[in-house]
């Protein structure tokens, strides 16, 4: 966890999230409660004090255990992770990314209260909300209490983009039927799993203060803490709904250089042609640039990769998962090595999947996703607190 730093008490943010909402109450839903606490290193308040630490030290409350999504307590790991103990508080760290995704009863014993603190990225298959998710369904069944200690979604809250995954195609990284990009925060999306999946979940949601919208991260006057090792800027947040969905097959999303998620390429790509495809779509708010990296590390480790530089260049206007559809349909028009099979892992949308594979133009593509960001834009409606 975080150091404490008791030097460091008063809050510049325009935006105080959950964690700073329920100090400023003196911790009062909590009294007297056995927690559970679901957090990692982004569970901090706007001094920079840990969540795990605040509840630890508090004397009328009982903090009982930790419990780590995936990249651990401390977002360090990008492997499964095992149980291990809290250096700092003493406490037992149950993994939900390891041998269970899920805490379990015996985990869950004894607690009354499970208070969820991490910062989310508003990506459909980025884990944490899945963990969320199964947090929750574990502690309907046991009656257990679930706090949620919200955060903004550092894209913004009203940008909806992307295809529902296929009924019989849920998962891990596809938890519930939302798009791609929801623009949700983490609080709003358990307002929805509780009235879609788990209606008999005693829910609590703290909800941020001063936030908008229509804020991003870097409006909020909050600290940007990396929410995995390779999400280290608000840019690769940005792009990453759409560069992502890719990963899974031979193409590197820059894993292994400075900058992942802002460069892609393989072996067998010739940089200049694919270019010139993507900027003949003219997909707004983003440049292209050719050009050749080598992964000091993850896929393609050691290899000269043509590829492309991504800037965004006006991110109001840039839809990533647009984006990253459009750069696969050029991949499949251009590069006979690119692999497909495993395409739908994260898109988990056959009909689009095929489509691309089939070499179906862009605007066919674009098409058979509108009509599901339309229809959640309005399901969506009665969730939000913002």
């Amino acid at each position: 966890m975080a150091e404490t730093n008791a030097a460091v008490t008063e809050c510049h943010a325009v935006v105080k999230t959950g964690i700073d909402i329920l100090s400023d109450e003196n911790f009062a839903r909590l009294r007297g409660k056995r927690i559970g606490l679901v957090t990692n290193h982004t569970g901090l308040d706007c001094a920079g004090r840990a969540t795990a630490d605040l509840l630890h030290n508090e004397t009328d409350l009982t903090l009982a255990a930790l419990f780590g999504p995936e990249h651990g307590i401390r977002g360090e790991h990008d492997e499964l992770i095992g149980d291990s103990q809290d250096p700092r508080t003493g406490l037992p760290v149950y993994s939900l990314y390891g041998a269970r995704q899920k805490p379990s009863p015996e985990q869950l014993e004894g607690l009354e209260t499970i208070v969820f603190d991490i910062q989310d990225i508003g990506c459909r298959f980025y884990t944490y909300i899945s963990t969320l998710g199964n947090v929750m369904e574990a502690a309907q069944e046991l009656g257990i209490e679930v706090v949620v200690l919200d955060r903004p979604n550092p894209i913004n809250g009203l940008n909806v983009e992307g295809s529902f995954p296929d009924a019989g195609n849920l998962s891990f990284t596809a938890f519930h039927t939302i798009p791609v990009r929801h623009g949700m925060t983490i609080g709003e999306m358990a307002v929805m799993f509780a009235a879609e999946r788990f209606p008999n979940v005693h829910l609590d949601i703290i909800r941020c203060s001063g936030w908008k919208r229509s804020m991003w991260f870097d409006e909020a006057g909050l600290t940007w803490t990396n929410p995995s090792p390779n999400m280290r800027s608000l840019t690769q947040a940005t792009l990453y709904p759409g560069i992502g969905l890719l990963e899974m097959t031979n193409l590197s999303v820059g894993r292994g250089t400075d900058t992942p998620f802002e460069l892609i390429g393989a072996p067998y790509i010739d940089p200049q042609p694919l270019a010139a495809a993507l900027r003949s779509l003219a997909i707004p708010g983003v440049a292209v640039i050719p050009t050749y990296f080598t992964p000091r590390a993850s896929k393609f480790e050691g290899e000269r990769c043509g590829g492309l530089q991504l800037q965004i260049t006006d991110r109001t206007m840039f839809r990533p998962v647009r984006f990253g559809l459009a750069l696969a349909t050029a991949l499949r028009q251009l590069c006979s090595e690119w692999e497909t099979d495993r395409l739908n892992v994260l898109l988990a949308n056959e009909q689009i999947a095929e489509a691309i594979r089939s070499n179906v133009g862009w605007d066919g593509i674009e098409e058979l996703f509108e009509t599901a960001e339309r229809e959640f834009e309005e399901r969506r409606q009665a969730y939000l607190v913002y």
